[in-house]
């Protein structure tokens, strides 16, 4: 259900590479690493963090009931909260999906320098353009609407996909916009009551706190060496996702008792589909 919100895999945290891990480590290092409170311990009155390595799933496909242990879930903004559990709300925030682009203006869609748009070739999805203030405000009214919608209907934070998408824009777009741009929706999330993830893009950790960011939502980052980044970054508040069985025992290996962990299919499907896959070990 690839039109739901489909999984970025492929790597979107590694964008900068393992070539950049001891660079992210040394900036967040000097930032610091969280409080070092207790499990689930709340930033601020108004909203939680998810509970460390805790039971997780993944399943911006399409929502089922989670299984028995599961304790977090990610779901589309379209579908509901699993009761009980703690809910991450998937938005994709920084590009268009393919079949919401002409719900977009036409000058907010990211555009080349032949008037193209720029398009995000493995999901299809045109790049929004955020190279202005006034860009980034309108977009993020659009944006900040769905996040109503999640808070609304009781999730617990909220996932903005593709924050590395300036690393896609040709050159048009750069961090400081991403970054910007995410302030814009995590101070709208959090007046909401919803903390906010990272999701990949581990060459952004550094500057966490100045977009706002509370916890990550990580794609591989055992496959790729990457878990050290988030967890120092956000204090083991990291839920991961791994899409290959070696990415799950080298996620587990180093980080099974202190971040949250599962192998899904690529697709993030629903256990009725037959290439489903869900393990946690």
């Amino acid at each position: 259900m690839l039109t739901k919100g489909a999984s970025r895999t492929g790597g979107r945290g590694k964008t900068a590479g393992t070539a950049l891990l001891a660079v992210v480590l040394g900036a967040t290092a000097l930032i610091g690493c969280g409080s070092g409170a207790a499990d689930e311990t709340p930033r601020s009155p108004e909203y939680r963090l998810p509970p460390r390595h805790a039971g997780f799933d993944y399943q911006i496909g399409g929502a089922y009931p989670p299984a028995r242990g599961v304790r977090v879930v990610s779901r589309d903004r379209s579908d509901s909260p699993a009761p009980g559990l703690y809910n991450i709300c998937y938005v994709n925030a920084f590009q268009a999906q393919p079949q919401e682009r002409s719900d977009w203006p036409a000058d907010l869609l990211l555009r080349d320098g032949h008037g193209r748009a720029v398009v995000d070739e493995d999901w299809d999805e045109p790049l929004l353009d955020l190279r202005t203030p006034a860009k980034r405000g309108r977009v993020a009214a659009r944006v900040n609407r769905w996040i109503d919608g999640c808070a609304k209907k009781g999730f617990d934070a909220v996932e903005p996909d593709n924050y590395d998408s300036y690393t896609r824009s040709e050159g048009l777009l750069t961090a400081a916009d991403a970054v910007a741009f995410m302030r814009l929706l995590t101070g709208h999330a959090h007046a909401r009551g919803l903390a906010v993830g990272q999701k990949n893009t581990a060459e952004l950790t550094a500057r966490r706190e100045a977009a706002g960011l509370d916890f990550a939502v990580t794609e591989e980052c055992g496959q790729y060496d990457e878990c050290e980044v988030y967890a120092k970054a956000y204090d083991d508040h990291v839920v991961d996702i791994e899409y290959t069985d070696r990415g799950l025992r080298k996620a587990l290996a180093r980080w099974g008792g202190r971040l949250s962990v599962v192998r899904r299919d690529v697709g993030v499907s629903t256990p009725d589909a037959p290439e489903y896959v869900r393990r946690v070990r």
